[in-house]
């Protein structure tokens, strides 16, 4: 791990040293109210002006000359807050609550350019997911991905939305939900929550109950698996992909498919 040099954190304004952040993908740092992240990609800047009392934004935040990065590391606002207990039902509810209340917030701001330019393994494969790019899917996962596409709906306007909120909201008492690590995508909402929803019943051993008891549809959860699925077969440093297509197999059956 290699922290933000201190022109970077100059540049944002803000002293070192900087202290490494657990979790995510491990290259986060929090230096005095922000933390950085090396080569994050643009961020949405209009971000930076949201505001509500639903929930807490980790918005990006600018350097001294109003640039959104410097030396190939951006930042974003710190907030207060601790992940949840996914043993919980109520956390899921907690969680696609504070990404509804997101969603609305952010229903006016145009399209990111830059998303036409992202080729990550997650840009890739939600373009598989919506049609917009071909793949062959490995052995294990063509099955599962012939099953998931015969549920594939329509799910509503197109928006700006956080397609990762699973472990990027976070919680801390007496205040509202923060919502963090913004994973920009220009989809409908119902899509954002079927992730939610898909990574629930192949991580944390979600209950089949669980879509209806969120109102989130079997189309909106399939398009999802799908999504989580096509990005996996993009990969190539994944230790056990048997066990990965056992998970999607058994969250497909889950919502009956």
């Amino acid at each position: 791990m290699i922290a933000p040099p201190a022109a970077v954190l100059y540049a944002f304004g803000v002293d070192g040293p900087a202290r490494a952040l657990a979790g995510g993908q491990g290259t986060s740092w929090r230096a005095g109210d922000l933390v950085f992240k090396p080569d994050a990609g643009p961020g949405v800047a209009a971000l930076a002006d949201v505001r509500s009392a639903e929930f807490r934004l980790a918005a990006p935040a600018r350097t001294r000359e109003g640039f959104s990065d410097c030396a190939g590391w951006s930042a974003t606002r710190w907030v207060e807050g601790a992940e949840p207990d996914y043993s919980k039902a109520s956390t899921w509810h907690d969680i696609i609550a504070a990404g509804r209340a997101f969603h609305r917030a952010v229903a006016h701001l145009e399209r990111p350019a830059f998303l036409d330019a992202r080729q990550d393994w997650w840009a890739r494969g939600d373009r598989v997911a919506w049609g917009e790019r071909s793949t062959r899917f490995r052995p294990g996962f063509a099955e599962v991905a012939a099953r998931l596409t015969t549920a594939l709906e329509p799910l509503g306007r197109d928006q700006l939305v956080h397609a990762d909120l699973t472990q990027n909201v976070l919680f801390a008492p007496g205040l509202p939900p923060a919502v963090i690590d913004i994973s920009p995508y220009w989809r409908p909402p119902a899509y954002a929550e079927g992730v939610v929803v898909a990574d629930a019943l192949c991580w944390h051993d979600a209950p089949p109950s669980l879509p209806q008891a969120l109102g989130v549809s079997v189309p909106a959860v399939a398009r999802a698996l799908l999504f989580r699925m096509a990005t996996t077969n993009e990969r190539d440093d994944l230790p056990d992909v048997r066990d990965e297509a056992r998970r999607y197999d058994r969250a497909a059956t889950a919502v009956g498919l």
